[in-house]
């Protein structure tokens, strides 16, 4: 199993910076940047493919809708040149609230549109031919019809330091996690509980993986949570930290009936909480839906308390499957934590 962690995309990206910088020193193996709707995360990608020498680093997530596919390899390809082979393209749909709200573009063929944009972007690092497309979500060149008729295939100029950019889709739908299963390098699931995992994702997994290309070789799975060690009332209230952006996630990510982080909550088994919690939100009583979200549910998505108990919760993630567990270190000295955890599952 190895280490990452997950760039806070509300705060000072060069302070971060820095943090990754130690994180790197101390063991940490992968950095995912997320973009939401703040600052891009290629930007910063960039300036820590010059700040680091060893730790990958991974978008988490490029949302699919705003940017074309060509230009989603395009990117990719320039990172993992800069960084040396380490960029990691992690592609998420994303939601109807940021694609249609902030980027104006209509939340149509999720599943189609991630499965095409990564057959695009193989095609476009294999550099065997010029580009061509022609399916459901996409076509390359565009058709006559819709354009001026003039374009033309093409083939990226530059060659790219790798044809096999690993992908990690971020999916929670049964059907995406088994498109993710069967074409992705890695899955990236949110508000992973280990012990659930399997009733909630089993048989998704097992569907995609039927049909997975040996040569992708084993599906990567990055999940984790917040990481704290110590004895304690005061290491325990940390996880209340988590409240409300796990509220956020299931209460305010979507309308009822559309909302992909409430329907994961339901299948953990949480039906009544998760429906209370969204009513809450939704109401703008978000400080009650925070206090709504079961005891249970941040202890397990986290790994919070004695050391002892910290690495039961590792182990249970090793046990689900997880091959990158994925850490938001909080103490006096983060970096010693992932140093302590790397020499646990290293």
């Amino acid at each position: 199993m190895r280490i990452s962690t997950q760039l806070q995309y509300d705060g000072d990206p060069k302070a971060a910076a820095d943090s990754v910088v130690a994180f790197e020193k101390a063991g940490l193996d992968t950095v995912w940047v997320a973009e939401v709707y703040g600052f891009d995360s290629p930007t910063l990608m960039g300036y820590l493919a010059a700040r680091t020498e060893r730790v990958k680093i991974a978008s988490g997530i490029l949302p699919l809708y705003s940017r074309t596919p060509s230009l989603i390899a395009m990117t990719a390809a320039g990172l993992d040149n800069i960084s040396d082979g380490r960029a990691v393209l992690g592609l998420g749909a994303s939601g109807p609230q940021v694609i249609e709200g902030f980027h104006g573009v209509p939340y149509t063929k999720p599943l189609t549109r991630t499965r095409e944009t990564i057959e695009i972007c193989r095609k476009i690092w294999a550099r065997e031919e010029r580009l061509t497309h022609d399916a459901k979500a996409y076509q390359l060149p565009l058709p006559p019809e819709q354009g001026t008729g003039l374009g033309k295939p093409l083939k990226i100029i530059n060659h790219p330091v790798r044809k096999d950019i690993p992908i990690h889709v971020a999916a929670l739908g049964v059907k995406n996690v088994a498109m993710t299963a069967e074409i992705a390098d890695g899955w990236l699931p949110h508000l992973f509980i280990p012990e659930k995992a399997d009733r909630v994702w089993g048989e998704s997994l097992a569907e995609g993986k039927a049909k997975r290309d040996p040569s992708l070789g084993e599906l990567e799975i990055s999940a984790g949570g917040m990481l704290a060690i110590g004895e304690g009332e005061d290491t325990k209230k940390l996880l209340d930290f988590m409240r409300p952006m796990i509220a956020l996630y299931v209460g305010g990510m979507g309308a009822k009936g559309k909302n992909f982080y409430n329907t994961v909550a339901q299948r953990y088994g949480f039906e009544e909480a998760a429906a209370k919690i969204q009513d809450l939100y939704l109401d703008g009583k978000k400080d009650e839906a925070a206090a709504a979200v079961p005891e249970e549910f941040v202890e397990l998505t986290n790994m919070v308390g004695p050391e002892s108990y910290v690495r039961e919760r590792v182990e249970a993630f090793r046990a689900a499957g997880v091959t990158q567990l994925n850490v938001a270190p909080v103490g006096e000295n983060p970096a010693a934590l992932v140093e302590k955890v790397k020499g646990w599952v290293s």
